[in-house]
């Protein structure tokens, strides 16, 4: 979402270091974040512990956006990578979507997108073998290869273990020797 959408409002600009809580699951919903730089994970754990990635939130991303007309937040969100964000102020989102009918429609634009990004990870987890869902990520990617620090987090993005998708990887990725 571009920031332009929220030029009318006044932003705080607020860093987390990798790994540190964004917000909290059951936290009330006083601000919207929008991610600068780095990387942002909503995460719900399941009752055995595995944790579930609601969104993957980059640059220019809206953060839990459907929140804003939640009292409270119904998942953690951890930063995956150092990130600085804009951070505005909940109720002043809210009066905008009752009030301005150009913020509504680019905030529906920007919605119509994060749907069709939710769409593309549900045709992903549908995908029954890790090399089905490395395919698809490729394809979800433009074909690129993630930095080589990354790959964890594509596991954990494709619902594989690190171990699965480092053997997918050595198959794919194996030197050819020469004969």
């Amino acid at each position: 979402m571009s920031v332009e959408l929220f030029s009318s409002l006044r932003a705080t600009e607020r860093a987390f270091a990798q790994a540190a809580a964004v917000f909290h699951r059951g936290d009330p919903v006083e601000r919207l974040h929008v991610v600068k730089s780095g990387t942002v994970r909503l995460v719900r754990h399941q009752e055995d512990g595995h944790p579930v990635i609601l969104q993957r939130a980059c640059p220019g991303d809206i953060l839990a956006e459907a929140s804003v007309f939640a009292a409270n937040y119904h998942c953690d969100a951890v930063a995956s990578t150092e990130v600085v964000a804009d951070v505005y102020v909940a109720s002043e989102v809210r009066r905008l979507l009752e009030t301005d009918i150009a913020f509504c429609r680019a905030w529906a634009a920007a919605l119509s997108h994060q749907l069709q990004a939710a769409r593309c990870r549900a045709e992903l987890m549908a995908l029954r073998t890790v090399s089905e869902r490395l395919d698809f990520w490729f394809a979800w990617n433009d074909g690129r290869l993630p930095e080589r620090a990354s790959w964890k987090d594509v596991a954990e993005e494709i619902g594989v273990s690190p171990e699965a998708l480092y053997r997918e990887r050595s198959k794919r990725f194996r030197p050819s020797r020469g004969k």
